[in-house]
C-alpha cells in the first residue's frame, strides 16, 4: 500500500473518531452501537460488566457509555500510563472497580471472583491482544455473560483456526501475530453453547445459545458480513494491505502462507484447518 494510501486511511479513521466523539459514541468503530442493540433486545437487567484491557477508559472504549449511563462492574488494564489516565476518568464512578494487572488464564476467575461478579454479569468486553482465547475459555467455564464483544485478527478468515498459544511471557509486539481468528473463537462458541451473533470489523458478538432472538450466524456469513464486504475496510485497516493476499488463495494455501509469514513466532501459535 502507497503511503498516500495509508494517509488516506489515517485521516478516514481520524474523522470517524471525531464525528463519533460529538455523537457520544466512544468505541472505536461504532461497537457502542451494536452493544446497545443486543443489551435492548436481549433485555439484559443485570447491569453489570466487566472490561478486560480497558485502556484509558475513555478512548475507543466499549464500557465507558454503559458505566456513565449507570452501570456498574469492573474496568481491568494493566498498562501503568493508561491506568493512571483510567482511574482519573472513572474517579467519579464509585460503582466501578479498577484493577491494574496482567490478565491470564490463570488469574481471571480469581480476579473476576475477587471482584464478586455473579456468573451472570451483563457484559463482557475482551481485547488483550494475544491469547485471548485461552483467557475467554476460562472465563466461559465458570461464568456466562449475557452479551461478550471479544477482539478477533480479522485478517485471518474462516476456515482457518489461528490463536497465538498462552506464554506468560508473551508481549504484542505491534505487528499482526495477535489474538484468534473468527473460526478459533467459533469453536469455543460451539464448546459452551455460544450463539455468533455478529461481526462487526475486528469483533465478535456473542451470546448464550438459549436466546432465540439472537441466531447463531457461520463463522463465513458473519466474517463476509462484517469484514469482507465492508465497503470502508481498508480505509480502515490500511495495515492489513500486506496480508491481504490471504482472502484470495484457498484455505490449505493461506494456511501455509501464514506459517511462513509467522516463521519467527514458530511454536508460539496455533494455525489449522
Amino acid at each position: 500500500m502507497s503511503i498516500l494510501n495509508k494517509l488516506s486511511g489515517l485521516v478516514y479513521r481520524g474523522s470517524r473518531r471525531v464525528r463519533n466523539k460529538l455523537n457520544g459514541i466512544y468505541s472505536n468503530f461504532d461497537e457502542q452501537v451494536m452493544i446497545n442493540k443486543y443489551v435492548n433486545r436481549l433485555g439484559i437487567k443485570n447491569r453489570l460488566c466487566v472490561d478486560i484491557a480497558a485502556g484509558d477508559g475513555i478512548s475507543m472504549s466499549n464500557t465507558y457509555r454503559l458505566f456513565k449511563d449507570g452501570w456498574k462492574g469492573l474496568a481491568v488494564e494493566y498498562d501503568a500510563v493508561r491506568f493512571a489516565r483510567l482511574a482519573n476518568a472513572y474517579k467519579n464512578h464509585p460503582d466501578v472497580y479498577l484493577a491494574k494487572c496482567k490478565v491470564t488464564p490463570v488469574n481471571v476467575v480469581a480476579l473476576l471472583k475477587a471482584n464478586q461478579l455473579p456468573a451472570d454479569f451483563g457484559f463482557l468486553n475482551l481485547d488483550i491482544d494475544g491469547y485471548d482465547y485461552f483467557v475467554l475459555a476460562k472465563i466461559l467455564a465458570e461464568f456466562r455473560p449475557f452479551l461478550i464483544c471479544v477482539e478477533i485478527n480479522e485478517k485471518i478468515p474462516p476456515p482457518i483456526k489461528f490463536t497465538v498459544k498462552w506464554d506468560s511471557n508473551y508481549c504484542w509486539q505491534g505487528d499482526h501475530f495477535y489474538g484468534q481468528s473468527i473460526s478459533q473463537l467459533y469453536t469455543l462458541c460451539l464448546e459452551r453453547n455460544y450463539s455468533l451473533v455478529e461481526v462487526h470489523y475486528n469483533n465478535a458478538f456473542l451470546v448464550p445459545s438459549e436466546f432465540s432472538a439472537c441466531p447463531d450466524l457461520k463463522p463465513e456469513l458473519a466474517y463476509q458480513l462484517g469484514y469482507f464486504d465492508k465497503k470502508d475496510r481498508k480505509l480502515l485497516f490500511p495495515w492489513n494491505a500486506n496480508l491481504e493476499i490471504i482472502l484470495t488463495l484457498q484455505p490449505r494455501e493461506a494456511v501455509f502462507y501464514l506459517n511462513r509469514y509467522f516463521e519467527k513466532y514458530q511454536g508460539k501459535y496455533v494455525c489449522e484447518l
